[in-house]
């Protein structure tokens, strides 16, 4: 390139290093771009051997591409060398411009070190500018920088034998670091093209997945075997329903267009409405009751999850609703087993001394007079002296902090009649009836026609008391009624009532039996407990039975 005729060489140079860098740009991809760039040093630039040596993201450098020699391309390609040995290299011997030259009398204590590389053969040069097959010429590759300064470093380009035999001059250099300027835009855009490819793929595969994955939690939505439904979570619309699966518009009967029109707060019974409130949105769950498009009502299983919007954060409301009618109905059917009498399906005994204890409390009926009394007193209160204030239906109002019960006490208590006379009081009474006779038709006709008696007297005395009154068995013979309200002239009449109907023949199997009663009139009071009240009223059942004449206890 130094001869006479080096103008003409430069041109054809020129075109040369124009096509090796146009190739460089049309690679398609980065293992492409970085053998062009070691091809175009070989065949524009006029070196018999060329090596690319790339930077990996550790800091070490790896030969990732080789021309000019296919043994040393085995043998060198892939194999790496440490990032402090290239500084060590690219700070010494001589710079010319970007180009860093080691010669052969700098170069020999490289000969060690890590960095993979290839020497050929050759006599020793005669010349000063001949050169040496232990010559070094590198050109670091940096990313292009805004300030026209280098950027950072992502290559070398390592180069041996110029084919003219002699160390590259001025113009030789200049295209050797235009090329490798080149070079680094080339394998910056190469990869850049590559990243996005990768990207490209991941986020193809990641909206594959995201369609996969949204169409299995449709599938699994829609086609679930309980209800599902997605509503709106918060704003104004908090609660509105806007999608449900078809198990949920089965279960409540009511197409999924007019589901849209509701939240579950709209849908629920009005006695639940507290229970859907109190239920957290984030796994709250909730057994209640909504109304089915007949009007009926079905027990459900409320579970609530929150649907996150990644950009937005919770968006919606998932809520599964399982029909659990069956086991609430099973649920049900027990309580009712266990707080009702089997044959009759009275409340047994023990429902009955639940539902008495539930009207008494431990205050008794008459205190002596307390602070409370001296302020009536002292301000001419007309209940001053006594320790409750009557409504006039049968019940006190406690007015004296005593006990459990303090001044915020809205306990209402049950008080009683006076036992000699008629007062006008009115009060909680409790009838206890023991059937005469029944045990003669126990023994003559068995317990099958003994059942039915118990039977069809359970019925007549539950249709001659009032909505309200409790009829309740307590075993063998025995009934008693809770009646709320009542005077001693209404107790008694209401006694007479049930006697009467009690004794009127029962037909059982063809046969008519007749069975006798025995009535005993309690009253029940705050201050007594439930078994000093059913005692009472036993007592006093049995002091009638024994002031009427045998005769007239039975009538079987």
């Amino acid at each position: 390139m130094d001869t006479e005729s080096e103008p003409y060489v430069r041109l054809a140079s020129l075109r040369q290093l124009h096509q090796v860098m146009a190739d460089m740009n049309t690679a398609r991809s980065l293992a492409d771009t970085l053998q062009t760039v070691a091809d175009g040093v070989v065949g524009g630039l006029g070196y018999e051997l060329a090596a690319v040596n790339l930077v990996r993201q550790d800091g070490d450098l790896v030969v990732a591409a080789f021309a000019g020699n296919s043994a040393a391309e085995s043998l060198i390609t892939g194999r790496v060398g440490s990032r402090a040995s290239w500084d060590r290299r690219l700070n010494m011997g001589e710079t010319w411009g970007d180009l860093r030259f080691i010669p052969h009398t700098e170069g020999w204590v490289l000969d060690e070190d890590d960095v993979p590389q290839w020497h050929t053969d050759g006599p020793e040069p005669r010349f000063e500018d001949e050169w040496h097959p232990a010559d070094r010429l590198l050109a670091p590759m940096y990313t292009p920088s805004v300030q026209g300064s280098c950027g950072e470093l992502i290559g070398v380009i390592s180069v041996d034998r110029p084919r003219n035999g002699r160390r590259p001059g001025a113009w030789g250099r200049e295209a050797l670091q235009m090329y490798a300027f080149q070079a680094a835009i080339a394998i910056s855009n190469a990869r850049l093209r590559a990243n996005m490819q990768r990207a490209l793929v991941r986020l193809e595969r990641e909206q594959q997945a995201l369609r996969a994955s949204e169409e299995s939690f449709r599938q699994a939505f829609e086609y679930a075997p309980s209800g599902m439904a997605i509503a709106e979570m918060g704003g104004d619309q908090h609660g509105r329903i806007l999608r449900t699966n078809d198990a949920l518009c089965r279960l409540l009967g009511r197409p999924a267009s007019a589901m849209r029109r509701y939240s579950f707060s709209d849908l629920v019974h009005p006695e639940d409405i507290g229970t859907l409130l109190r239920t957290s949105a984030e796994g709250g769950r909730a057994e209640l009751r909504l109304g089915r498009r007949d009007g009926t009502y079905v027990w459900v299983s409320l579970r609530n999850s929150v649907v996150a919007d990644a950009a937005d954060g919770p968006r919606f409301l998932l809520t599964h609703v399982e029909d659990i009618e069956e086991r609430k109905r099973r649920e049900l059917q027990l309580a009712h087993r266990a707080s009702h009498d089997s044959l009759t399906g009275l409340p047994n005994s023990a429902e009955l001394r639940s539902r008495l204890s539930a009207r008494l409390c431990q205050r008794p009926q008459s205190l002596p007079p307390g602070a409370a009394d001296a302020l009536d007193a002292a301000y001419g209160d007309h209940v001053a002296g006594h320790p409750a204030a009557f409504d006039g239906t049968g019940q006190t109002f406690d007015l004296h902090p005593r006990g459990p019960y303090d001044a915020f006490d809205h306990h209402v208590h049950t008080v009683a009649p006076e036992i000699d006379s008629d007062d006008g009081t009115k009060g909680l009474a409790v009838l206890f009836c023991d059937l005469d006779g029944f045990k003669s038709i126990n023994d003559r006709f068995g317990h099958n026609a003994g059942d039915a008696v118990l039977i069809e007297v359970a019925r007549r005395l539950s249709r001659g008391v009032r909505d309200g009154d409790t009829v309740a068995r307590l075993g063998g013979d025995e009934f008693v009624v809770l009646a709320n309200g009542l005077g001693k002239a209404d107790a008694q009449d209401l006694a007479v009532r049930l006697r009467n109907e009690i004794i009127q023949p029962i037909r059982v199997d063809g046969r008519a039996m007749r069975v006798g009663a025995s009535f005993g009139i309690g009253w029940a009071h705050c201050g007594m407990t439930a078994d000093e009240v059913l005692k009472s009223a036993d007592e006093r059942m049995y002091v009638e039975k024994r002031s009427r004449p045998k005769q007239h206890r039975r009538a079987g």
